[in-house]
């Protein structure tokens, strides 16, 4: 198994936007490409004073070549799209990790 990893930091003053956002478009449309058979996303707890709130986005795959062409033809139309909506408000860091 094979767990594509997208930890966002969002602003606060969109957050509950972006979340329903996210679980009613985004996700869906990630899902929608059949790479992934699953997800799960979880709320990051720390003290964070900068404004921000951090969320991991797990996505899991049972196909290393499954994830490859997600990310090398199916991710940039959908990661632009979430650039466009929410431009400067955030920050992503993708990881791809394999279960051992």
């Amino acid at each position: 198994m094979y767990l594509y990893n997208v930890t966002i930091g969002i602003d606060k003053d969109v957050e509950l936007e972006w979340l329903a956002w996210m679980k009613n478009i985004h996700i869906p449309d990630v899902l929608a490409t059949g790479m992934f058979v699953s997800h799960k996303i979880y709320k990051v707890l720390h003290d964070n004073e900068d404004g921000t709130a951090s969320y991991s986005i797990q996505y899991i795959s049972e196909s290393l070549d499954k994830v490859v062409h997600y990310l090398e033809h199916l991710a940039p139309a959908l990661i632009e799209k979430h650039k466009h909506k929410y431009g400067n408000k955030h920050v992503a860091f993708r990881t791809l990790l394999e279960e051992v």
